[in-house]
């Protein structure tokens, strides 16, 4: 038997509805999309749907959407485009502690530019203190980068207040919004942010794929040189065949999320109800209640995780952000939280997806619970 899955927020398997779109483009629409023949038109006209697809379901315009390689390849555009297209106007750059390195990383990288990177705490939900937010954004402040929703404990943040706060200070706003494209709806008009990024494998599109909104008039500098593909912000012939399964994923995310959304949840629930009555002392990462509805981040007390999922073959989990499964170091983002080095150490990132069954469910519970009672 396989694995039981429980990591959909490393990845998702391509939906199958995807894989039927793609394979014509496999096929016979190979041409250029910037050729003007036949072949060529075939394949801009892909791409031109799945950009009125990805826009739809984000409530964006299609001249809004870019299409990239993924969602470190959107933050990085989103980050240091607006940086140094805007250095002029101020250095200042606010950001979580709890972000994706996706977007740390660049952060780091842009203050050796000389550019003033300011860093927001967080409270022991995870949830960013708007208090220090207001202090910290200033009107040397050129952009605000906070993430849609938590990856490893998916704890939502309050997107709409924090792009008030940065937009009063005349403060471009970003989101990463890899988490919460799929799982929730996202409408950048409602949240009011400037650019939001996207990523393709996690909501059922292949990887390497991803999107960027960027809001009619934003001023973003691209880092790539070449022709003038995608609004000349990302250069390069487009990769039609996974922009077309992009385009199909966000169709059926539009059409189906309000059927497996509620679904994800109750049986995330289940789960973690499950467990409590298995587990003594379980703790909770994240909001118990303002949290994606497909995640529970919890800690088996005096448990490594490391040592329960190497001896449970028959689950596919993770003990955190799957960029970080290599190390055995705390988690940053439960640290940042307050989580005590124990019970960090003893986190288990359980994350549904809408292939996720009651069986499994079961099943899983068990055998954690057992594990767990074998390792106390």
């Amino acid at each position: 038997m396989k694995p039981i899955y429980l990591d959909y927020n490393a990845s998702t398997p391509i939906d199958p509805e995807v894989i039927k779109e793609m394979l014509p483009y496999l096929r016979d629409r190979f041409g250029n999309p910037s050729s003007s023949h036949l072949y060529g038109r075939q394949a801009k006209g892909g791409i031109e749907e799945a950009r009125r697809q990805m826009a739809e379901l984000i409530n964006a315009k299609a001249n809004e959407m870019v299409f990239t390689s993924g969602g470190t390849e959107s933050n990085n555009i989103a980050l240091c485009g607006v940086a140094f297209a805007n250095r002029k106007k101020g250095r200042r750059i606010v950001t979580s502690v709890t972000e994706h390195p996706a977007v740390l990383n660049p952060c780091r990288w842009l203050q050796t530019q000389g550019f003033d990177v300011k860093y927001i705490g967080v409270d022991q939900f995870g949830a960013v203190d708007l208090e220090q937010l207001e202090t910290l954004v200033d009107d040397s402040t050129i952009l605000v980068s906070v993430m849609h929703a938590n990856n490893e404990t998916g704890t939502v943040q309050p997107i709409r207040e924090i792009t008030e706060i940065a937009h009063r200070r005349g403060a471009l706003f970003h989101t990463d919004a890899a988490q919460t494209i799929g799982k929730l709806k996202v409408d950048v008009k409602r949240l009011g942010v400037d650019l939001l990024s996207v990523a393709g494998h996690k909501f059922y599109a292949p990887k390497g794929i991803g999107a960027l909104f960027v809001r009619d008039g934003t001023d973003v500098e691209p880092f790539l040189r070449g022709a003038g593909h995608e609004h000349g912000l990302r250069p390069g012939t487009e990769n039609t065949l996974s922009i077309v399964g992009l385009g199909k994923a966000a169709d059926i995310a539009m059409r189906t999320m309000s059927e497996y959304v509620p679904k994800m949840q109750s049986l995330r629930d289940r789960l973690h109800g499950a467990l409590l009555k298995s587990i003594t002392d379980l703790r909770l990462n994240g909001h118990p209640k303002k949290r994606l509805p497909n995640t529970l981040n919890v800690s088996v007390p005096g448990i490594d995780s490391e040592a329960l999922l190497a001896g449970t073959p028959e689950l596919a989990a993770s003990t955190g952000s799957a960029c970080h499964a290599n190390r055995r170091e705390p988690s940053s983002v439960l640290t940042a939280m307050g989580v005590p080095e124990e019970a960090a150490l003893g986190a288990l990132r359980l994350s549904l997806g809408k292939w996720s069954t009651e069986r499994e469910i079961t099943r899983a519970s068990r055998i954690i619970a057992d594990k767990a009672a074998g390792l106390a």
